[in-house]
C-alpha cells in the first residue's frame, strides 16, 4: 500500500470516530490544542525562522515570504482563533423540520460532517492550524499538504494537535500533514476517490488550476482576489479614504486587500487627488485609464481591458466610471466573485448594489480586510470559495458539513 492511500485510509477510519463524538469532548481537545500552541510558541517560531530564510535565499517573492512567516502575534491568532471555535454552536446533529407528507410521512434534516477534507495549499503553515481545528469541531478527518516551503512548520504545529488527541485517546490520523511534498505524492492524493470526500486548494491560481484540472475528487475553488472599492458620488470622502488605504496597504499579500479602485465621476475631481497623495505616501503604483491619468503625477496608463490583475503588492488598478451601472459593470466584467465593496451614504444605491454584484461578501461601507472567516464570527476559515458549489465565500463549521434526510413512518408503503 502507498504512502498516500494507508495515510487516507486512516483518516477515513478516524473520521468515523470523531463524526460521534460529543461536542463537550471536541471542545475540550480543542482547549488544549490552543494551549499548546501557545505554550510552544518558541520552538514554532524557531522552525519558522529558518524556512522563512531559506526562502529568501530561495527569492521567494515578497507576498509568498509574508504568508510564510509566523510570529508572535500570527500564533496568537492561530491559539485565538481556536478558542472562537470553542464558543461556536456545533453543527453536527442539528436538525430542522421539512415538514409533514400527506401520507404522514415525517420529513427532517441533520447536519452531518462531510468526512475526510484534503486541504493542498502553499506558504501558509497558519492553515494547519485553521484547518485542523475547523475539520475536528465539524466532525472531519482532515488531510494537509502544504508547499515545501512550510513543510517543517506545518510538521511542527500538526505534531503539537496530534499529541493532543493522543492525550484524550483520539486517533492522530485525523489531523494528518503529508511528510513529502513531492509532485507526484500530491497527484495521488488528488485520487483518493472513496477516501477523500472534498480538496480544498488554497493558493495561487496556478495551484486552483492544477487541481481543479487533475482531481478526481469533488474541489471547492477560490481562483484569485480581484477586489474592488467603488466610491460613490453620495460617499463620505473621509470614510471612503480610511477604506482605501486599509484595503490596500494593511496587508498587501492576503486575497483580501483591493486590486481596484472605481470612482463616480461626479466626485473623481474632489477624491483622486487626495487618493493620489495618501497613496503616493505609501509607495503604492498606480495603473489608471486615461480618463483618471490627470490626477497622478506618476502612473501607468492602461487600456480599457488591462484591468482584473491581481497584484498582492503595492499596486492598485484605478477607473473613473460614469455611474453605479458603470462601476457593477467593471465588477462583473474583471472581478473575481470574492468581496466588493461600496462606500455610498445613498441607501438605495447600497442596497441596489448589494443585490446585484455577484460576490461572495458585498460590503458597503467597510474594509475589504474584513472578509475573512474570523472577522464574521466563524473562527478560523478552511477557505474562500468563490464558485458556489456547495459553500460561497469564506467557510466556516456550517460550510464543512452537508445534510442528510430523516424520514420517520409508521409502515408506509408507495402506492
Amino acid at each position: 500500500m502507498s504512502l498516500i492511500t494507508d495515510l487516507a485510509q486512516q483518516a477515513k477510519e478516524a473520521s468515523k470516530v470523531l463524526a460521534v463524538l460529543p461536542e463537550a469532548k471536541k471542545n475540550a481537545v480543542l482547549k488544549d490544542m490552543a494551549a499548546a500552541i501557545r505554550v510552544n510558541k518558541a520552538s514554532i517560531i524557531e522552525v519558522n525562522e529558518k524556512e522563512v530564510a531559506r526562502a529568501k535565499e530561495n527569492q521567494l517573492d515578497a507576498a509568498m515570504v509574508d504568508r510564510l512567516v509566523l510570529n508572535d502575534a500570527r500564533i496568537e491568532d492561530m491559539a485565538a482563533g481556536i478558542e472562537t471555535i470553542i464558543e461556536l454552536s456545533d453543527p453536527v446533529g442539528q436538525e430542522r423540520v421539512i415538514g409533514t407528507r400527506p401520507n404522514g410521512l415525517e420529513i427532517r434534516k441533520m447536519r452531518i460532517p462531510l468526512g475526510v477534507v484534503c486541504m493542498i495549499y502553499e506558504a501558509r503553515p497558519n492553515v494547519t492550524a485553521d484547518a485542523g481545528a475547523l475539520c475536528f469541531k465539524s466532525g472531519n478527518g482532515v488531510i494537509l499538504r502544504g508547499g515545501k516551503e512550510a513543510l517543517d512548520t506545518s510538521l511542527a504545529i500538526a505534531g503539537l494537535m496530534q499529541n493532543v488527541l493522543e492525550q484524550h485517546g483520539l486517533p492522530k490520523a485525523l489531523i494528518t500533514v503529508v511528510p513529502n511534498p513531492d509532485r507526484e505524492l500530491m497527484q495521488e492524493l488528488m485520487e483518493q476517490r472513496g477516501l477523500i470526500d472534498v480538496i480544498i486548494p488554497r493558493g495561487g491560481e496556478g495551484l486552483i488550476n492544477y487541481v481543479t484540472d487533475n482531481a478526481k475528487v469533488p474541489v471547492i475553488q477560490h481562483f484569485k482576489g480581484v477586489c474592488h472599492l467603488y466610491v460613490d458620488k453620495e460617499a463620505d470622502l473621509e470614510k471612503a479614504m480610511a477604506l482605501l488605504l486599509n484595503g490596500k496597504t494593511q496587508r498587501t499579500g492576503v486575497c483580501n486587500a483591493l486590486e481596484g479602485l472605481l470612482v463616480h465621476q461626479a466626485i473623481a475631481g474632489d477624491f483622486l487627488p487626495l487618493a493620489a497623495k495618501a497613496l503616493a505616501e505609501h509607495n503604492v503604483k498606480i495603473h489608471v485609464n486615461a480618463r483618471g491619468a490627470e490626477y497622478f503625477d506618476a502612473a501607468d496608463v492602461i487600456g480599457e481591458d488591462a484591468y482584473g490583475e491581481e497584484y498582492l503588492g503595492l499596486e492598485i488598478a484605478v477607473r473613473v466610471v460614469d455611474d453605479l451601472d458603470a462601476a457593477m459593470a467593471h465588477i462583473s466584467r474583471f472581478g473575481s466573485n470574492h468581496t466588493e465593496v461600496i462606500c455610498t451614504e445613498d441607501s438605495q444605491a447600497a442596497q441596489r448594489f448589494q443585490l446585484a454584484v455577484d460576490a461572495s461578501v458585498v460590503m458597503v461601507n467597510a474594509s475589504s480586510r474584513f472578509s475573512d472567516g474570523s472577522q464574521l464570527g466563524l473562527g478560523a476559515e478552511i477557505g474562500i470559495a468563490t464558485t458556489k458549489l456547495h459553500a460561497y465565500g469564506p467557510m466556516g463549521l456550517e460550510s464543512l458539513t452537508t445534510e442528510k434526510y430523516l424520514v420517520n413512518g409508521v409502515g408506509q408503503v408507495r402506492d
